[in-house]
């Protein structure tokens, strides 16, 4: 086999022509599905085990400098005098349309979050997806002993336990207190990690937007009213907002948000499981000694916090029952947005 591959290696450094239909000749002589290089491919499979890492090695490398021969021909033949010019070359050809690709749905709904409360005055505050302790989790009103890390399965790196990626976008949030005086209004897009099992309503990567407004007398009706307006926005003038009492180490008191359900009017369907509400999102007044922890004097300010997750927004505008297809980059699933660009 070794005198074979020689012999091959020498024709493809010989062959020299310049003439297209020539060079497709040789392309198909060494490379088509009965080429010489193809027919030795097939011969390699009776090499005894121990040569064929050897002739594996070689052989790969004859295909590679074939297909290398026949694209410097190819490229040094066109515009060769006496051969036809190829259609593709023709000036006075029409054009051929470009289909036009379509904006991820999850992208699509993370920005219509953002344009909403752009609305209310918010900016964004963007931070690392690779985080410290200290801003995931102690600043935010987390002991280091405390069970509420349990409510978020974290993904340490390199077994180092002061740096992880970030479970919530809250760290931008810290980020932003840190280094702003009030009055404060961001809003916190991003990516965000946790140790789940993947499955149709779980996935260990997914998107937050997190928000914040910080000021001299901010009450829980500020919130509230805040959050029934993007409710609103999103879900229909008709929209109506509930808040259920609900715990986090970082806000007090905290409230879990349900909208009313918008595919059956609050009648009860399969997606509300019949209750008529569906949940979005988590929120509460700002904890004061988290305002203490970023330098906020929490006798003089006040402030509250809400986050939800683009996917399970996505999932209710679009109908969409499945939260693994967001990241297989299904072009039937993604084209279907393209009326959203």
């Amino acid at each position: 086999m070794n005198d074979k591959i020689n012999s091959l290696l020498s024709r493809v450094e010989a062959f020299a022509s310049k003439i297209p239909s020539e060079v497709e000749a040789f392309r198909v002589e060494m490379l088509g599905k009965k080429g010489l290089i193809t027919l030795l491919m097939e011969e390699f499979k009776t090499v005894p085990s121990e040569q064929k890492r050897e002739f594996g090695q070689r052989l790969n490398a004859l295909k590679s400098r074939a297909l290398e021969r026949v694209a410097e021909l190819k490229e040094l033949s066109d515009g060769v005098a006496g051969e036809a010019t190829p259609l593709s070359r023709d000036a006075t050809r029409p054009g051929t349309t470009q289909p036009l690709g379509s904006r991820h749905p999850i992208s699509i709904v993370m920005n219509r979050i953002i344009a909403t409360f752009a609305r209310l005055g918010y900016v964004i505050a963007e931070g690392p997806e690779i985080e410290d302790d200290y801003h995931v989790f102690g600043a935010l009103n987390f002991p280091p002993e405390h069970p509420a890390r349990d409510m978020q399965d974290t993904f340490f790196i390199q077994r180092d336990p002061d740096i992880l990626l970030r479970t919530h976008t809250s760290s931008n949030q810290v980020r932003a207190m840190e280094t702003q005086q009030p009055p404060i209004r961001v809003v916190c897009p991003g990516r965000v990690f946790r140790n789940e099992a993947i499955s149709y309503r779980a996935h260990c990567i997914f998107h937050q937007v997190e928000g914040l407004y910080v000021d001299e007398g901010v009450s829980f009706a500020d919130m509230k009213q805040s959050i029934l307006y993007f409710a609103k926005e999103f879900f229909g003038e008709g929209a109506t907002i509930r808040m259920r009492p609900s715990y986090f180490p970082f806000t007090e008191p905290s409230a879990e948000v349900d909208v009313s359900c918008n595919l059956c009017g609050g009648k009860g369907c399969n997606v509300c499981k019949g209750t008529g509400w569906l949940e979005i999102m988590g929120c509460g007044m700002v904890d004061p000694n988290v305002l203490r922890n970023c330098g906020i004097d929490p006798e003089r300010y006040s402030g509250f916090a809400f986050g939800m997750g683009v996917e399970r927004i996505a999932m209710l505008l679009y109908g969409v029952k499945d939260l693994r297809l967001y990241f297989e980059n299904d072009v039937r699933f993604l084209s279907q947005f393209q009326s959203a660009l």
